[in-house]
């Protein structure tokens, strides 16, 4: 999530599942004070000007994790409004599934952002209700149920 946003940032995220469909990968975000354990997010990223959402996710999954997207396919938009570091953030999300290609290990793997810092990429569940940590987008727990 950008810190101290004061518009609406358009986004193009992607559920990865593995071949079991029964995980996908996310990036592990640190602790904030609106989650002290740390947070879920989906891979990609902002939709930059004169960019279509598709052409964004195949982009940002390229910057990110250095794949491609297999069987990409759009599944829906979700409104996330949020808070994050005490700053309120807005969010239009474009959400598709692909598997990537190479899929990340299930331990170690980590994705590197435009702004140069470095997350790990974790596997959490599909149906996620025993997962402790929140998954972002808002909305985006409801897609993943059904990919399931």
């Amino acid at each position: 999530m950008e810190h101290g946003a004061q518009h609406i940032t358009v986004k193009a995220m992607l559920i990865a599942p593995d071949a079991e469909r029964a995980t996908h990968a996310v990036s592990l975000c640190p602790p904030t004070p609106e989650n002290p354990l740390g947070y879920h997010r989906l891979i990609g990223g902002t939709v930059e000007v004169g960019e279509s959402h598709r052409d964004a996710v195949i982009r940002e999954v390229r910057e990110e994790l250095d794949a491609s997207i297999r069987h990409l396919r759009y599944l829906d938009v979700v409104e996330s409004i949020f808070m994050v570091d005490g700053h309120a953030g807005h969010e239009i999300v474009f959400v598709y599934t692909g598997r990537l290609d190479p899929q990340p290990p299930r331990e170690g793997a980590e994705l590197s952002e435009s702004d140069g810092t470095v997350l790990p990429v974790v596997w959490r569940p599909l149906h996620d209700a025993a997962e402790p940590l929140p998954l972002y987008p808002e909305g985006a727990t409801a897609l993943t149920e059904r990919l399931g």
